[in-house]
């Protein structure tokens, strides 16, 4: 494996840890390496165990060394939950260069400048997403470097979310031996990945159903606009098997994933399997019918309290319609109960990679394509492609010979010599 920039992201979820390593090889990007652990220490979402949480995550992380033979030191960390919130910013300043040609740091200041704004002492700044930059009054540009102009403004959405989770979150990583390169939202980085041009500019409802939480993220004029989180998901249809069916959580989960089937109609009635029935050792027979009969009601629900939550946030009717994500998607059935209780087009997104072409991966890789675009971005203004830290075979942990913010005061520094010589020749 050539030495080229290898990226990492981390998605710790209620049910499983996932490490993705990925490369930009000459403008492509592969995955190249999958790791996963069954997530102990979080409860819908949340960290309730600092100690299983790390666990969890040197297991993934383990796992996905042991694959691609390098050794990771630095990772892009997923982020989630209930706390997150989101509001609206306006930034403006003046362009600094003497040809008023708008460069990279112009954009870093002007989305310093949106991020000033009031905050409760409890919560803390994630990201800075540029809805549309503005150059003297012309509205609507994506991308101004190049540009000439005297005024720059940017309309911007600010990203938040509460300290406590934050900073439990960025001390489980620590702990694990590893150096965060950035925190990522995982409903935007997963609408970066499922979402097509027109369905974010048009509005769609991206929807993740997880083990223990449901994350709803609208996306309207290219942008997401609202972000909200049920505490219902996959567990729930797991625990409504372990009663239904009188078994253990572990045994229910694992019939969840082998016969599980969302429709009753789709349920065939001469698969059979047998559990161990709670408090005897007796094993009873069951077909996959009257598991059907168990897991559509639940499936239902959800879907009901999704679109209960869409209308809640005010977008009843989006053309895009639901694109829906999440390990729990993958059972067979659940498209056509979405289809019916949603009432509206639904589709599954699936990352396009081999290794990983399961929804449940979609926030994962998703934080790849997020980073790997505001890669490109920079290094399409700069000519400079910045190196993600992590090195081919370095023994000792988080050795990373060349870090970042180095390797973006080169250019700028070679450019000050040329101009210096310039002045003599």
């Amino acid at each position: 494996m050539s030495n080229n920039d290898i990226i990492v992201s981390l998605d710790i979820g209620t049910s499983k840890v996932r490490a993705i390593i990925g490369e930009v090889n000459n403008g492509t990007f592969n995955i190249i390496g999958v790791g996963s652990a069954d997530s102990e220490g979080i409860r819908k979402g949340a960290i309730v165990d600092i100690d299983q949480t790390v666990q969890s995550i040197r297991s993934a992380v383990d796992h996905a060394e042991r694959m691609v033979g390098i050794q990771i030191s630095e990772v892009y960390v997923g982020i989630s939950g209930n706390h997150i919130g989101l509001q609206s910013s306006h930034g403006v300043v003046a362009v600094s260069n003497e040809d008023r040609e708008i460069g990279e740091e112009d954009i870093e200041r002007v989305l310093k400048a949106a991020e000033v704004v009031a905050l409760p002492p409890d919560r803390e700044i994630i990201d800075v997403v540029a809805k549309q930059y503005v150059v003297d009054g012309l509205e609507g540009i994506q991308d101004p470097r190049g540009m000439i102009g005297v005024r720059l403004e940017v309309e911007a959405i600010i990203i938040t979310g509460a300290k406590t989770a934050i900073h439990n979150l960025l001390r489980c990583v620590e702990k694990s031996g590893l150096k965060i390169k950035d925190l990522v939202l995982m409903s935007l980085g997963a609408g970066q990945l499922a979402l097509s041009k027109d369905e974010k500019t048009m509005g769609s409802v991206l929807v993740d159903i997880g083990a223990g939480s449901t994350t709803i993220a609208i996306f309207e004029a290219g942008t997401l606009v609202s972000t909200s989180t049920l505490p219902i998901g996959g567990e729930f249809v797991t625990n409504d098997i372990a009663y239904g069916l009188r078994t253990l959580t572990d045994q229910a989960e694992k019939v969840k994933l082998k016969y599980g089937c969302a429709l009753q109609a789709d349920a065939a009635p001469d698969v059979t399997f047998k559990v161990v029935r709670i408090g005897s050792n007796v094993e009873k027979e069951f077909t996959q019918e009257d598991l059907a009969a168990i897991v559509e009601p639940r499936v239902q629900e959800i879907f009901h309290l999704i679109r209960e939550e869409v209308k809640r946030l005010g977008y009843a009717e989006l053309p895009g319609g639901y694109i829906l994500t999440g390990g729990t998607v993958s059972m067979p059935g659940v498209l056509q109960v979405a289809q019916v209780e949603l009432a509206a087009s639904v589709r599954i997104a699936v990352p396009d990679y081999i290794g990983v072409r399961d929804p449940g991966y979609t926030s994962g890789v998703g934080i790849l394509h997020n980073v790997i675009r505001n890669i490109r971005v920079r290094s399409s203004s700069s000519g400079n492609v910045s190196s993600a830290g992590n090195k081919k075979t370095v023994n000792r942990p988080k050795a990373s010979p060349a870090s970042n913010p180095e390797a973006a005061q080169k250019p700028g520094f070679i450019e000050r010599l040329k101009n210096i010589f310039s002045d003599f020749i």
